[in-house]
């Protein structure tokens, strides 16, 4: 009997959690939670962007990679990024080139906030070394320190919420007048931070759906440093070797997307 318990119990942390070297991933209550750990993984994280729209599965299947998730924000219409992407040290999509941006009069008046959302950097600094960041677009770069890869999204969602510095919500006399990618409603979200030199990911799922007030608190009792969003609601994707496909209806249905966050 004692035989049988023990093999139940390790069936059970089995299909709750995976790890492939340093990618672990646990799931509960409806949220996957990714920590990818140690020096060697920061030369094997990338972020890519697609000519056209393709799902977070084709993304992970042409990268051949490990964990795939999404990443930037995009206009479903005219397949063009709202988001800054740079992969291998290029710029590979500036929001400054969308039209749905610059025709926009509402997006126009507020460029500049949209333009300087919070990113998540991999920069390569002096003697080799690797590290990251989670800033706002225009913040320079160290002296001594490259740009490697990067993707945009935003909020900043930890410590700081900063919704209305990056016009993802407007106040007029003190009321919400627009709220933009569901940021006040409880839907799908993808979330990345940094714990110590770890990299944390949550993918909420449509099981557990969260505002991003809740998305503030939430990390904030993991203990993470700091943590930003990408796309969420029907955006929320990841892949992750053969064991998990997330694929979220969110807010409307599941859909092709523009940028990923690749783990070869």
């Amino acid at each position: 009997m004692k035989k049988i318990f023990f093999l139940l119990i390790a069936l059970l942390m089995f299909s709750n959690s995976a790890k492939s070297g340093p990618i672990e991933v646990t799931y509960n209550d409806g949220i996957y939670h990714i920590v990818l750990s140690g020096d060697k993984i920061k030369k094997r994280i990338k972020f890519v962007s697609s000519e056209g729209l393709i799902t977070n599965k084709e993304a992970h299947q042409r990268g051949r990679a490990k964990l795939t998730i999404n990443a930037g924000y995009f206009d479903p219409e005219n397949q063009k990024s709202m988001s800054y992407i740079v992969t291998d040290r290029i710029t590979m999509e500036d929001p400054q080139v969308n039209e749905s941006i610059l025709y926009n009069p509402v997006l126009r008046r507020n460029m500049d906030k949209i333009l300087n959302r919070t990113e998540f950097r991999i920069l390569e600094c002096d003697r080799g070394q690797y590290r990251y960041e989670i800033v706002p677009h225009k913040s320079s770069v160290d002296f001594g320190c490259a740009l490697i890869t990067s993707a945009q999204g935003g909020p900043l969602v930890y410590p700081q919420l900063r919704l209305e510095e990056e016009f993802f919500i407007e106040k007029k006399d003190g009321e919400i007048v627009r709220e933009s990618c569901s940021v006040l409603h409880k839907t799908s979200r993808t979330i990345i931070g940094l714990k110590g030199d770890d990299v944390h990911i949550l993918i909420i799922t449509d099981k557990h759906p969260m505002d991003m007030y809740e998305v503030h608190d939430y990390v904030k009792s993991l203990g993470w440093d700091r943590a930003m969003a990408f796309d969420g609601g029907s955006s929320t994707s990841m892949n992750y070797l053969n064991k998990y496909n997330v694929t979220s209806v969110g807010d409307g249905a599941g859909r092709s997307l523009k940028s990923f966050m690749i783990v070869r």
